[in-house]
């Protein structure tokens, strides 16, 4: 631990630590003074990115996922991240922390409606099976290999950079030292870390800030409370205060509450698949949904709707692609340092074995729970999320025996869930903090309670101003844009050191 006062001033990089935050917030200050004005800029940036370049976001996408799979069965793919025997971390404890400290937050909300939006898209209702076979298809393609590739290929090349090269700066810049040179340690490294340090930022609090609301309306459900912004304050503070907890005990808690999470997480499944009474539906469906999507994974892949009959491309996929490309930037490298002692192969099989394991299992459950409700039993989901969607989620709830116990389990599961995915996140950004840090130390303490309270405080402020969230939202997605060639900058950096490495 770094204790020393001076040594910890010194270490310090302000300018990356700071600037990020001062965009976000001068940009959420521009949204609440000009709502209208900046609503407007943001859409036509993100209109023109999502429209006009959409091929440049799944592009990258097939082409990441193909990248890290032929990295994993060639020559590359025998490397292994450190001298160690052994992993640093067991198969399970290590799966646990991949899934619950990545998209685990997002997917646990987002399994519980996602088919419903899909529900009404003309795309979905035109093709042979309509709502009962794309509808949970799509769910796990948007949720699929593709969306875990983005976070494996930054895996990758951060786990070689910090477990085999040995640097000691985990940041994006450093990643593209081999390509760039000495240029990362000017005006070009900073450029690169404060677009990185800027989508985690953005990307942390409009997820938040969304999927908070669903937690306020169940424990008001359950307690009497009222249901307002008072109350979602409370959770956040609650949520800050247990992954605080957490990331102050360094790895050792993250791996802990990670553990926890998905035992809570298992008993949330168990309690849909087992005594909800659609057993049969649900294996059933999902069974079929992941056929499908097998089936038609290339073609899904390459849809972009030239014409735009639909534009279910622009509006989903493609969204989604940069949705993802701007969170990236903050757990590969969290995957990375867990990663020590394994190939880049066994990396790279792993994190898409046990990320795809919870994300499919929560879509398959949860999500084929509630389109049983639409189809056969005549509950309106779709409309109801249509509406308002945490009340058409809760209205799924209704359906269950106990709904209250369903309900508690799904507060305690997603507070833990988003304190997980904090965890990573702070313990990265804790990192991109110093100067110079190596993979066996760990960011001080001070740090990473900064952090923890200033990634809470911006989901907190958005919650006073609507517009600016949303507007906060596109400005995530536009981030993305650039991350992408960071991205490719960082591809290209990794196999010209690995090359260099295996000569």
């Amino acid at each position: 631990m770094m204790n020393d006062s001076k040594e910890f001033k010194g270490r310090i990089d302000w300018v990356t630590t700071l600037v990020p935050f001062g965009i976000v917030l001068a940009l959420a200050v521009i949204f609440m003074l000009m709502p209208e004005q900046s609503k407007i800029f943001v859409d036509t940036v993100r209109g023109f990115l999502g429209d006009t370049c959409g091929l440049y976001y799944a592009v990258f996408g097939v082409g990441v996922l193909i990248t890290t799979l032929y990295i994993a069965f060639s020559k590359y793919g025998k490397i292994r991240l450190g001298n160690l025997e052994k992993p640093l971390y067991g198969n399970f404890s290590w799966g646990t922390m991949i899934f619950t400290s990545t998209m685990a937050a997002d997917i646990l909300f987002y399994s519980l409606c996602e088919w419903a939006l899909y529900g009404g898209e003309p795309h979905v209702m035109e093709m042979q099976g309509g709502m009962q076979v794309w509808a949970p298809t799509y769910t796990l393609f948007h949720w699929g290999p593709i969306a875990w590739c983005f976070y494996v290929i930054l895996a990758v090349a951060f786990g070689f950079m910090i477990h085999v090269r040995k640097r000691d700066r985990q940041r994006f810049s450093e990643a593209c030292r081999p390509l760039l040179g000495s240029r990362v340690d000017g005006g070009w490294g900073r450029v690169i870390d404060i677009i990185a340090i800027f989508s985690i930022v953005c990307a942390t609090a409009t997820t938040f800030s969304l999927a908070t609301p669903l937690l306020s309306k169940a424990i008001s459900s359950l307690t009497g409370l009222a249901d307002g912004v008072g109350l979602t304050i409370m959770i956040l503070l609650l949520i800050c205060a247990v992954y605080t907890l957490a990331v102050f005990f360094g790895m050792k808690g993250i791996s802990k509450l990670a553990s926890y999470c998905s035992y809570l997480f298992f008993a949330l499944l168990f309690y849909f698949l087992f005594l909800g009474g659609e057993t049969r539906y649900i294996l059933e469906t999902g069974f079929q949904s992941i056929g499908n999507m097998v089936q038609n994974f290339v073609g899904m892949s390459t849809h972009i709707d030239p014409l735009r009959e639909t534009s279910f491309a622009q509006n989903w996929t493609i969204y989604y692609w940069a949705y993802w490309i701007a969170w990236c930037c903050a757990t590969p490298f969290f995957i990375a340092i867990i990663s020590k002692g394994r190939t880049i192969k066994n990396m790279i099989l792993g994190t898409y074995g046990w990320g795809l394991a919870g994300t499919f299992m929560s879509f398959i459950i949860l999500g084929n729970y509630g389109l049983a409700q639409q189809l056969k039993h005549g509950v309106d989901v779709v409309g109801a999320v249509s509406a308002d969607m945490y009340t058409g989620i809760l209205s799924i709830f209704e359906t269950l025996p106990l709904p209250w116990v369903a309900l508690v389990l799904l507060v305690i599961t997603m507070i833990a869930f988003y304190s997980t995915t904090l965890d990573g996140i702070t313990y990265v950004a804790s990192s991109y903090s110093y100067k110079n840090i190596s993979a066996e130390q760990e960011p001080s303490r001070k740090v990473r309670t900064f952090w923890s309270l200033m990634l809470i405080v911006f989901p907190i402020a958005l919650l006073f101003a609507e517009n600016s969230l949303y507007s906060l939202q596109s400005v995530t997605i536009i981030a993305a844009f650039p991350v992408v060639i960071l991205s490719v900058l960082i591809t290209v950096s990794f196999f010209k050191d690995a090359k260099k490495y295996l000569e």
